[in-house]
């Protein structure tokens, strides 16, 4: 008798994407006294490239100007939020910095709304960036700017990434967004430093393994869990990365984190379920 075919539960699956992205980040962290953020991201997005690209095969024959000019936005908006939120991670603890970019896909999810409640989701939201900033001893101005600045264009990603899906197959979208990612960052190195290390054969395997973890491993979780999940639920379950990063941090880098900046953690997180809460409720269930 043939045995059915075991299907990853897809709750499972993004939450193996969130371990595996803060996992990514936080193996990066370790390598910033060898080789500079800069660098490591251009080593997580060539990898991610040369991956999606096998993978995906995607093609620019046919397609329209505007097809090709979406996909550029949307390789800078990838490449830009990954370069803004890795300068981020030099500067201040993991779980802080993924807090403050958090602020970005959490603003665009109630920007427009009239209802008061998402609002006040956007309040408590703000009450935990306010409480960030009451240990300022702690927190490097740059750094949070950064993070800040990654937040916005973590949302321009969300916007340009849904635009992209609709105009091409599979990750074919994703696969040229990422070329267009690496080339955009490549650039940023002539201002960097420690570039030599690139050639170290250690640190070219931590930066494939860290485009795995950060790129290839989340989005392929993401593209299969969304094929049977709600949005809203995905949406719930991302609002987990702020912890999941903070723990991270604790664990791979040694990060400590006061109870006041766990407490600011647990407001952004918990407005972010509330604000994508109100269209879990709204939804329509999933077919089987």
């Amino acid at each position: 008798m043939r045995r059915p075919t075991t299907v990853p539960s897809p709750v499972a699956l993004v939450l193996v994407g969130i371990a595996s992205v803060q996992l990514g980040a936080a193996i990066a962290k370790t390598l910033f006294d060898e080789v500079s953020p800069t660098a490591l991201v251009l080593l997580r997005l060539l990898t991610s490239a040369l991956v999606l690209c096998a993978w995906a095969r995607p093609r620019l024959a046919g397609r329209s100007r505007g097809d090709l000019l979406l996909v550029l936005a949307f390789g800078a908006s990838l490449g830009l939020m990954n370069l803004s939120i890795y300068q981020a991670f030099a500067r201040i603890p993991l779980g802080i910095a993924v807090t403050l970019e958090f602020v970005g896909p959490l603003t665009l999810a109630v920007v427009g709304s009239r209802r008061p409640r998402d609002l006040a989701w956007v309040g408590l939201a703000g009450v935990g960036v306010v409480l960030l900033g009451a240990e300022r001893s702690d927190l490097d101005l740059v750094g949070v700017l950064f993070a800040l600045l990654a937040g916005g264009f973590w949302a321009a990603y969300i916007l340009l990434s849904g635009a992209t899906g609709r105009r091409y197959d599979g990750l074919g979208g994703l696969a040229l967004a990422s070329v267009v990612g690496t080339i955009l960052v490549a650039p940023f190195l002539l201002v960097g430093d420690a570039t030599d290390a690139m050639l170290d054969p250690r640190i070219l395997l931590l930066g494939a393994a860290v485009g795995l973890l950060s790129s290839v491993v989340p989005y392929s979780c993401e593209l299969v869990a969304l094929r049977s999940m709600r949005p809203a639920v995905f949406g719930i379950l991302m609002s987990l990365e702020p912890a999941a990063a903070a723990l991270a941090g604790i664990l791979v880098v040694s990060e400590s984190l006061t109870a006041l900046q766990w407490l600011a953690i647990a407001c952004v997180v918990a407005a972010s379920v509330g604000a994508t809460r109100q269209r879990t409720v709204l939804a329509d269930p999933v077919p089987d």
